[in-house]
């Protein structure tokens, strides 16, 4: 399924919301109709939780099917909460907190930032169980901005370079495209939630950026 929906007042969905084809963790103050909605779309259980105490989920963590890397200031009652949802917890040692915007992965791979070090690389590898390239997008540093990615489809930076298209088909094993949301914003990762199941994108998203959405997502062949 595929929505424009106003989830937190501003465009930038992915800043406070993460998901995973199992699970989407939402901020404690989002309110239960906006939950029900995020459910319905991408099929997956809400848990309300909080990353370092704050609702910058999206920016303060990045996740797949096999676990959640965090800010090295994540709380021991978040840490314990991740574990029960069956998730291998990792907080990545660096002075760079906003793990979800310099990472971006699936089940298959993980493109991050390259100024991240060796060990925060193998964390991150290690947690996910994928392989890590590093390499900027659009000459930018901020992945997970730049890239939606499911274990589907990618979704990347209109200002993104073939060169760049392609390593993230190579790095995260499925298709994908260049696009935009909420009329014209390029940051697509901090615009938009995701998973194998469906997406939602800035409220303002135009009718051509959904249908690419659509198709760089992979859900054309869906009957929604």
């Amino acid at each position: 399924m595929l929505r424009r929906v106003d989830i937190v007042g501003n465009p930038n969905i992915g800043v406070f919301i993460l998901a995973t084809d199992d699970i989407a963790i939402v901020p404690y103050n989002l309110i239960d109709e906006k939950a029900e909605i995020i459910k319905e779309t991408l099929e997956v259980d809400v848990v309300k939780s909080s990353i370092s105490g704050s609702n910058l989920i999206g920016s303060l963590a990045v996740a797949n099917s096999n676990g959640i890397v965090v800010s090295p200031h994540v709380l021991d009652r978040e840490v314990k909460q991740f574990e029960e949802l069956g998730l291998n917890v990792a907080a990545i040692p660096s002075q760079y907190t906003a793990v979800g915007n310099i990472v971006a992965c699936n089940d298959t791979g993980a493109i991050i930032s390259p100024f991240l070090s060796e060990d925060a690389k193998n964390i991150i590898e290690n947690a996910l169980d994928v392989d890590a390239e590093a390499h900027s997008i659009s000459g930018s540093d901020i992945i997970g901005s730049m890239v939606k990615v499911t274990n589907k489809g990618f979704l990347i930076s209109k200002n993104a370079t073939s060169s760049e298209i392609n390593l993230a088909r190579k790095v995260f094993g499925v298709e994908g495209d260049i696009g935009t949301v909420g009329k014209g914003i390029p940051l697509v990762g901090a615009c938009s939630i995701a998973n194998s199941n469906g997406a939602i994108v800035a409220k303002g998203s135009t009718g051509p950026e959904m249908a690419r959405v659509e198709e760089a997502l992979g859900f054309l062949d869906d009957n929604f």
